[in-house]
Order: C-alpha cells, then structure tokens, then sequence
C-alpha cells in the first residue's frame, strides 16, 4: 500500500470518535519510529483502531507493506470492513437515511434517531458479526448515521452491547460524506480488518514492524471516566497486561509507540504509567481534551506517549 488514493481525495476519520487522534497526528510525526520514515518497516499493526487517525496519517505519509488494523468493538470492525468492500453500496443506503432525515421536523428528527436506534440495538441479537454479508450494509449505514447525529459523536454502549447515546443537536448534521468515504475505501484495500483482543498482536508482530497501541483511556477523574466504547470494559487490571505485551513485543524488537491519558495532570503523585512503562521513553504531549463539563473551563492538558526507540533528531 502507498501514498496515492485512487479518488484524489485526503482520506479521514470516518467516525466521531471519543478520544480521536485528529488533532494529535501533527504532533505525532515527530514521534514515529526513523525506520517508518525511511521505508524500513514492512508491517503496521493498530490493535486499538477505533476511529483510526493515527493509520489514516501513517498510510498517507509513507510506503509500508502491510498494514492490520483490529479492535473488539464488532459494530467498529464492521463498519471498516463495508467501507473496503461495499462503499458504492454504503453510500447508496446513508443517501436514503440523509434525504428522510433532513425532510422532517425537529420532532420528526427525533423521533426518527431513536426509532432507527431502538432497530439497530433490537437487531444485533441475531445479527451475525463473523460472517460477512450484504446485510453489513445497511447496520454500518446505521452506525455511521446514528454516530453522526448522536450527542456528541460518541460511540458508548452499554454492558449489553446496546448504543445508548441520545440524540444530539446538529441544525444540519454531515450525515454523507461520499468524497471520504471513497477515499478511506481506496486506503483500506489490501488491508488485513479483524476483530481481536489486542493479546493477539503479540502473535503476529516482530522485527520490522511498527505497533501503535491507543486503548481506551485511563479515566483521569470522575467525571472523564470514558472506558466502554465497546460492552468490554478497560480499567487498571487490562492496562497492566497492556503493558506486558508491550514489554514482550519489545524482546521481540518490534517498534512500539502508545499514548493515554495523563494521571499526572489531576494528581501529581499518580506514577501509574511511569511505573508501567519506566523502562521506555515517557513524552507528555499538550492536548486539548475536555476534563470539564463546563466548556469554558476545559484547559489544555497531557497526554502520554510511550516509545521503545530513541526519536530521531
């Protein structure tokens, strides 16, 4: 896979993502591996793909081999996995759901958003997620439309697997976007798209390869406690074994980057991942993250990132 994509078009995220990377692949150049730059690695892994920035970037910028993006989250993984294959057809199914949308009233937009969601959770009980069909199609139309008219773009479910984000209030939500969409389809041919827990990377990725690990984040108060975009949770005991992985695929000589939240930015004795990852090279990178539920008091703050390799200068 290379640079080119085949619609002309820059490829982006595709979904609101809670925790997204957009804003932090300016920074993040800086922090990939001088192999990444200089051709050298054959393999990208991304354990964490969620809304996929950190790929979208990479992918766009230098000449890799192969590429697997993976994640636990089956609606995720499905929507990926419709946009490489069936995008015409994706694109046909989220036109439908725009031009029914935008004809009604703001009380017939409502009632619609929780229609369509109250279908997408009623359904997923016999819905087969390991089989691909056409009938992908239609639930990714419904993933990416209730993501993009949900409160907030978040994608939370709860212990039963159930979307449940309320409506959100958009005047004019950007329920199509057919330009990106093309381009992320034309990026994600020949990419490997599997629904796994992150252990699985340890299995596959070694020397020449390059693993970006972005789990959900450690919650750095009350009220930011974010850890189920999926019905799995990840609390303390999975960012430790996060860890071991990471230290097992560093004898493994694999080039290994991860980013999280920053204890330290509401507790300065809080040495979690200092502790975790004190063998390795600990950044702290400014970012613009909402720590307060009051907008006009969200501060900038840090986010981690770790390295097993030196940065180039």
């Amino acid at each position: 896979m290379g640079n080119n994509i085949e619609t002309g078009t820059k490829a982006k995220p595709f979904l609101k993502w809670a925790g997204g990377k957009g804003q932090l692949t300016r920074a993040f150049v800086g922090f990939y591996p001088a192999e990444l730059k200089d051709n050298k690695v054959e393999n990208y892994y991304e354990p964490f793909v969620g809304g996929g920035a950190v790929f979208f970037d990479i992918a766009q910028r230098y000449k890799i081999n192969s590429a697997f993006l993976s994640d636990v989250n089956e609606e995720l993984i499905l929507s990926y996995k419709v946009i490489q294959r069936d995008v015409d057809s994706l694109v046909g199914q989220l036109y439908k759901l725009k031009c029914r949308y935008e004809k009604l009233d703001v009380d017939g937009q409502k009632e619609f958003y929780y229609s369509t969601r109250h279908d997408f959770n009623l359904n997923k009980s016999r819905f087969n997620f390991k089989r691909y069909s056409k009938e992908w199609i239609p639930r990714a139309a419904q993933i990416l439309f209730l993501n993009r008219t949900c409160f907030n773009g978040l994608f939370r479910f709860n212990s039963k697997g159930e979307f449940n984000v309320p409506q959100g209030r958009y005047k004019k939500p950007r329920i199509l976007d057919e330009p990106n969409l093309l381009g992320t389809s034309a990026l994600l041919q020949g990419v490997q798209i599997g629904l796994c827990d992150f252990r699985e990377v340890e299995k596959v990725a070694g020397e020449n390869s390059f693993v970006y690990f972005d789990p959900p984040y450690r919650p750095i108060s009350k009220t930011s406690g974010f850890t189920s975009y999926s019905k799995c949770r990840f609390g303390d005991d999975e960012q430790i074994e996060l860890s071991r992985v990471f230290h097992r695929l560093n004898e493994k000589g694999a080039k290994l980057m991860l980013s999280n939240s920053d204890p330290k930015n509401t507790d300065k004795t809080d040495g979690f991942f200092d502790e975790l990852y004190g063998k390795f090279n600990i950044f702290r990178v400014p970012a613009k993250r909402a720590i307060n539920s009051d907008a006009s008091k969200r501060q900038e703050i840090n986010e981690i990132v770790v390295t097993n390799y030196k940065l180039s200068s």
